[in-house]
């Protein structure tokens, strides 16, 4: 298993991890198969999806806060439900093919690592 440091700058966070991920299937020696790309924590998922229009990932930010809002009568004592919430929905691992040690993405695909409370530091595990 390969642990990724990440550092997120915003309460809502989409972090591009593609070259990342792709560094450790290198280190993990994997040439054909399935990597893992899984987050430990509650708050935070895991996604791909379009990289080449940072629109994309803005849209997402901004349709999200309006389908889970910030503030909205939770019960959860530490205050960040809408992270949850929307860490559920996401999910907290992706898996990738892997083919003569390169990770198999559609053209316009990465592997995002999305933080819903932060700004924080965080990681995430890759292991085959």
């Amino acid at each position: 298993m390969i642990e990724i440091q990440i550092q997120s700058a915003d309460r809502t966070d989409f972090i591009d991890v593609t070259a990342e991920v792709a560094r450790a299937v290198g280190d993990l020696g994997l040439q054909d198969g399935v990597v893992t790309v899984f987050n430990p924590h509650t708050t935070a998922a895991v996604t791909i999806n379009e990289g080449a229009d940072p629109d994309v990932v803005r849209d997402m930010s901004v349709t999200l806060d309006k389908m889970v809002p910030w503030n909205d009568g939770y019960h959860h004592a530490e205050g960040n439900s809408a992270a949850h919430i929307k860490s559920s929905m996401y999910g907290s691992s992706v898996q990738v093919i892997v083919q003569q040690g390169r990770l198999m993405l559609g053209t316009w695909q990465k592997i995002w690592f999305c933080d819903f409370d932060g700004p924080r530091r965080r990681k995430l595990w890759v292991s085959q």
